[in-house]
C-alpha cells in the first residue's frame, strides 16, 4: 500500500508541467503552441526569456528529485528500499511525459530524469550530467546530449548501484526518453537538427 501511494503521489507531482506553469505565470505563450511544441526548457528558451527557461528546467528537475528524496526520508517508516525510490522516480518521470493536469501532453523528460538520477545517487546524476554537457559542448545540439545521457544512464546505474529494480527503472526511463526524441533522431540523421545558438 505504501508503494502504491508513493507511485501515485510521484505521478501527480511529475504531472506538474513547469513549462506551462512558468509560461502562464510570466505571461508567455503556451509552449505547446510554438517551436517544437514540447513543454520543456529548451522550447521555452525560444521565447527569448532565459529566466523562464531556467525556472522550467529547475522545476522539472526538482520534482523528480523531490519524489525520490521524500521516499528516502520515509524509508525507515514506510519500508522503502532503493527499488521503491526508483519506482517513485519513474512514476514522476511518467507524470512529466503524460501529465494528467495538462491533457497528457507532456515533455520529453530530460530534466525530470536527471532529477530522479540525482535523487537516487549524486555521483550517478553527476556522471550522466557530465555526459550530456560533454556531448552538448562539442555538438551544440541539446537532443544529442540528451540521447547520449540516456544511453549512459543505465550503464552508470549498473556500475554504481547494481540493484536490478533500480537498473530496470532507469532502463525504462532511458528507453522512453529515446522514444520521445524519435523526431530529433530523424532530424539528426538527415542533418536538419538545429544547434543551440544557430540562427
Amino acid at each position: 500500500m505504501n508503494l502504491l501511494l508513493l507511485v501515485v503521489a510521484g505521478y501527480l507531482v511529475g504531472s506538474l508541467s513547469f513549462a506551462v506553469i512558468v509560461s502562464r505565470a510570466m505571461g508567455l505563450p503556451d509552449p505547446h503552441s510554438y517551436g517544437s511544441g514540447n513543454p520543456g526548457a529548451t522550447n521555452v528558451l525560444r521565447t527569448g526569456k532565459k529566466l523562464a527557461a531556467v525556472l522550467t528546467l529547475a522545476g522539472d528537475a526538482l520534482k523528480g528529485m523531490v519524489v525520490v528524496l521524500v521516499a528516502r526520508g520515509l524509508a525507515a517508516k514506510a519500508g522503502f528500499g532503493p527499488g521503491d525510490m526508483a519506482l517513485g522516480g519513474l512514476a514522476a518521470f511518467l507524470g512529466h511525459l503524460y501529465p494528467v493536469f495538462f491533457g497528457f501532453r507532456g515533455g520529453k523528460g530530460v530534466a525530470t530524469a536527471a532529477g530522479v538520477l540525482f535523487g537516487l545517487s549524486a555521483p550517478l546524476g553527476a556522471i550522466v550530467l557530465a555526459v550530456w554537457i560533454a556531448v552538448f559542448a562539442i555538438s551544440r545540439v541539446s537532443s544529442l546530449g540528451a540521447l547520449a545521457a540516456a544511453v549512459a544512464a543505465p550503464i552508470a546505474t549498473a556500475v554504481l548501484i547494481g540493484q536490478d529494480l533500480v537498473i530496470g527503472a532507469v532502463v525504462v526511463m532511458a528507453g522512453l526518453l529515446i522514444w520521445r526524441h524519435r523526431e530529433n533522431i530523424r532530424r539528426l540523421r538527415s542533418g536538419a537538427e538545429k544547434r543551440i545558438g544557430a540562427k
